[in-house]
């Protein structure tokens, strides 16, 4: 039988995930949710987060210094809180994914990590989420890069409140300030020390709540995958002068430098509409069209088996090599002739095939055939046959 203490504490926690969304931040009315409740079983709950806000049960005070405001495409008052979006998968080694200020961090790394280890609690909770030790908080802060987010982003968000933590998907605003791994994934967002993670992407229709932003728009939310592998270094948006920047892995832009091998698409370009030709996406290939043959020049005849190519006419074609793949032609047109073949001269090793004599040459043979047949004297008895000279065969020459 359970428990009426565990039985508490499990009510306790149902009513506080349910009253995540109702009420979002401390106190703040902007993240208050403007619906109420959450809606049927098919949605999900998904928080709006403006750059500045902390929202639910923030780790620490922000630590994000300030960025350019993103500017504005779409009207806040634009849809009723729930619509049915699309969220842009995207790997995180994407050039331009990210943006920043040259030699300048989006958050103040060693100042978060004295929050952190402040309090010991929120220590070992942001070290469990982050998969590490509590003592290992600012070597791994170190280890991330600070930059800022180029366009929304949805996220699985961490807040701390009464000694437990709660997860959550949210969408960042475009600016907001975050520090991501090597893989450029967020890991932690500067404005409330959250530790982050990737995103769990509802099928169907999904409740946004929180408050709306000027640009705002459910069908261009980006969801960042890890790279395939560890990255040495960033490449990012100088939000300030709209320029490249290449951002070693964790450091906070002292070593900023202009990438010597820059992307093939201008900063400005958008990250979903047009698609840019990045790297991570296969350039599209077409068959180059065939150079037209060259064109004979009026009043020019070409000859039909010209000796030397170099001595062709102006315009003309060179000959046709044969195909090696093919055989070569006989050298006589239609049914060989009846006559007998000759071989000619200056043809060495090539010995006429004796399938055709000639009337003449029979005689020839015939008596060819009679001297061999003579023997070795030569000479022939009364009745036309070879003398034997007489001598035993293996003797004979």
């Amino acid at each position: 039988m359970r428990s009426p203490r565990r039985f508490r504490c499990a009510a306790l926690a149902a009513l506080a995930a349910g009253a995540l969304f109702a009420v979002a931040g401390c106190d703040s009315a902007a993240d208050r949710t403007t619906k109420g409740t959450t809606g049927t079983a098919e949605a999900e709950d998904v928080l709006l987060q403006p750059v500045a806000e902390p929202g639910p049960g923030p780790f620490t005070k922000s630590t994000a210094r300030q960025a350019p405001s993103p500017s504005a495409t779409r009207s806040p008052q634009e849809g009723d809180g729930s619509a049915t979006r699309t969220v842009h998968r995207v790997s995180g080694a994407v050039p331009g994914l990210y943006g920043g200020v040259r030699s300048e961090a989006s958050c103040d790394v060693e100042q978060q990590a004295r929050l952190l280890t402040a309090d010991q609690d929120k220590a070992r909770a942001f070290a469990e989420e982050a998969g590490i030790e509590a003592v290992q908080i600012p070597g791994y802060l170190r280890s991330l890069t600070p930059v800022t987010l180029r366009a929304d982003t949805q996220v699985t968000n961490h807040g701390y409140s009464a000694g437990s933590v709660t997860a959550f998907q949210a969408v960042l605003q475009a600016g907001t300030a975050v520090l991501v791994d090597s893989r450029g994934l967020p890991r932690v967002r500067c404005a409330c020390g959250n530790p982050l993670e990737k995103p769990v992407i509802a099928k169907g229709r999904v409740t946004h709540r929180g408050e709306r932003w000027a640009g705002y728009d459910p069908a261009r939310i980006l969801a960042v995958d890890p790279g395939v592998k560890p990255l040495g270094s960033l490449i990012i948006v100088d939000t300030a002068d709209n320029t490249w920047i290449e951002r070693i892995v964790g450091d906070g832009g002292g070593r900023d430098r202009t990438p010597d091998d820059p992307p093939p698409f201008e900063p400005s370009v958008d990250l979903l509409f047009p698609s840019p030709a990045r790297p991570s996406d296969p350039a599209p290939t077409e068959s180059a069209p065939s150079a037209p043959a060259p064109a004979e020049p009026e009043g020019t005849e070409c000859p039909e088996s010209p000796g030397d190519p170099a001595e062709l006419p102006p315009g003309c074609p060179p000959p046709m090599e044969p195909d090696p793949g093919t055989e070569a032609p006989d050298d006589f047109d239609g049914m060989p002739s009846d006559g007998p073949w000759e071989m000619e001269e200056g043809e060495p090793g090539v010995v006429p095939e004796p399938t055709q004599v000639s009337p003449g040459e029979l005689d020839e043979l015939d008596e060819l055939e009679e001297v061999e047949e003579l023997g070795e004297s030569g000479e022939l008895d009364e009745f036309g046959e070879p003398v034997d000279s007489g001598v035993p065969e293996p003797f004979a020459g």
